[in-house]
Parts: structure tokens; sequence; C-alpha cells
């Protein structure tokens, strides 16, 4: 795909490095387009490894084994392949890997993309789950997505190496979880985890918020609480009943002027999150998080109501702590 190449990890300004292409499909496109990226940096320290190795019931591991098996350097970057790096991300993540870091990551956000559904999509990871991310991480609470992702090595291996994660869909929580377990601390790099993929809709986006959830619920059972009253217009309409009951504010009144000092921290963070002039209008934005957060709750419920979650090619049926079960069908 001309992303990749346009993309490549190859050009990087950084003294010692590998690049360690894994690839699960033979028949992927994506073979062809590293056999090029390789052949164009002959001097470049990179291997292409294709097929993978089961180990367990999370694809992505299962596709990072072979790579993360012959891996000879201390430090780990974990990077999807949806996500656009420019030659000094490397150097920026390492940057922030001081003495007492173990894993430094990147805020996921959203390249600038034409459609409704990529301004859905930007929208939503210029507000909501920003305000959620960065929070969680001000405070304490592990909250890590494994899209970019620098980690220690030796600390991965003491917690039993990538294979040990591959029992879970959320191995980024868990990996992240047995990092600060063992007394490591997580830095954030400056620059955003900017994904870039090339299939998007609001189906999926759809899809993917759904599997978030069911997978918040399955981990952090208390979310079930937290999630529903942290979005915007349940939140407002409990404030607005206490306002009324303390106050004798009018219930309405008081949700709507709650709405729109959301709906402004909102764009405001937005544009800081974007760092520069955004590529839709303010009228785009407003339909955009009207419809982001009305969608919330039918997300939250349909998490409730399924606890089997489509992820790539297969199907799984999430247990009680995070591990999961491959649905074959037979």
């Amino acid at each position: 795909t001309p992303l990749m190449v346009a993309t490549s990890f190859l050009p990087f300004t950084f003294n010692q490095f590998e690049i360690l292409l894994c690839i699960q499909d033979s028949d992927d496109p994506a073979v062809d387009v590293c056999k090029k990226l390789l052949g164009k940096y002959p001097n470049v320290d990179a291997k292409l490894l294709i097929g993978g190795k089961k180990v367990g019931i999370n694809p992505k591991i299962n596709n990072l084994m072979p790579g993360y098996e012959v891996a000879k350097y201390e430090l780990v970057w974990i990077c999807d392949s949806g996500i656009r790096v420019k030659s000094d991300t490397l150097t920026d993540m390492a940057n922030m890997m001081t003495e007492k870091v173990g894993l430094v990551h990147g805020l996921p956000y959203v390249a600038d993309r034409q459609g409704f559904a990529a301004t859905l999509e930007q929208v939503y990871f210029g507000t909501s789950h920003p305000r959620t991310y960065l929070s969680a991480n001000v405070t304490g609470f592990k909250c890590v997505t494994g899209m970019s992702c620098l980690m220690r090595k030796d600390v991965l291996d003491q917690a039993g190496g990538l294979i040990a994660f591959a029992q879970y869909i959320a191995e980024d929580y868990f990996m992240s979880k047995a990092i600060a377990d063992r007394g490591w601390k997580f830095a954030m790099a400056s620059q955003v985890a900017m994904q870039n993929s090339g299939s998007y809709s609001i189906s999926l986006f759809q899809s993917r918020m759904i599997r978030w959830s069911k997978l918040r619920i399955n981990m952090l059972p208390a979310t079930i609480i937290c999630e529903p009253i942290s979005e915007c217009f349940v939140a407002s309409l409990i404030i607005g009943w206490a306002a009324h009951h303390v106050f004798k504010w009018d219930i309405m009144v008081f949700f709507m002027c709650h709405c729109l000092a959301w709906f402004i921290s909102d764009y405001i963070q937005l544009r800081g999150v974007q760092g520069g002039p955004l590529c839709f209008s303010k009228l785009d934005y407003a339909v955009a998080w009207f419809i982001r957060e009305s969608m919330a709750i039918y997300i939250f419920l349909s998490a409730l109501w399924d606890p089997t979650i489509r992820w790539r090619t297969g199907r799984y049926r999430l247990r009680c702590g995070g591990t999961a079960e491959e649905i074959i069908d037979v």
C-alpha cells in the first residue's frame, strides 16, 4: 500500500536499531510492499517474518512471536502497521525511556482523512478518548493502548515474554500491568500514535467501540458503573437532577448549559490534540460530536448484551478476568 511506503520505519534517524516486519499471511499485499522497502534500503538492519507462530488465541501475539524471539536489543517497539510515524518518532520515544521507566506509549489519535466517518473517528479520539486516557495516566491508573509502545524486553521476559499474554485479547493492558507490577513507571511520548487506517466507516468505528467496551467490562467490572456516567448526556442529567433538588434549578436548563460547556471544552481539547487547524468545519464537528455522544449508551448496552467479540479473522468468547477462548464454527 502507498501508506506503508510513505510512512515506512526504514528512514529512521536513530543510531542503533533493527526492524522486524511481522506479517501473518503470505498472501497479504503488504508482503510485496515490505520486499520493495527492503530492496530500497539494503543497508538497514531489517527482516521480513511471515507466518507467525500460534502460541495462544491472540492473533496479534501470534503474529509478533517470530519477531520477538529474534529481537536482539534491550528495547522493543511494538507498532501497528496502521500507525503513521515520523523519522524522529523512535528517538522521541527513546528519550522518554529514562532510568525508572519501563514502558513508553503514545496517545492514540487519528490522521486527517476525508469523509464523515473519518471526522467521527477524529472527534472521538480528540475528545472523549484522550479525556479518559490522559486522566487515567495522570492519576496513576494503567491505561495503555498497544498501537505504539516501547518496552524493556528484559522486563517482559521476566513476566514470561509475549507468550504469557497470548491468552488475552487485550494484551496491551496485561503487558502494561505486568510491567507496573514489577515497579516500573510509564511515560507518554510527545508525539501521538497517529492512526491512519485505509479502511474506515461508521459501522467499523461502532464495532470497534463495542469491542473495546466489552474488554473493559470484562477486565474491570467497575466499568459497568463508571463508564455510562462519564458520558456527557448521562452526566449532565445526573448533575441537573442534583442541582434541581439542591438549588431548585430547572433540570432541562441546567442540562442544556452543562452539555454546551462540555461541547465547548471538547472542542478546545480537540484543537489541542490536533496541534493545528482541523480538516473539517465547526458544523461537521458539532454533528460528529452529537452523533458520537448519542451512540455512547447504545455502544455500552451492546457490549453488555453479548460477551463474544470479533477481532480480525476470529470470534472469541470473553471470560472473567480478561482471558478468552476462540469460537470455532463447525
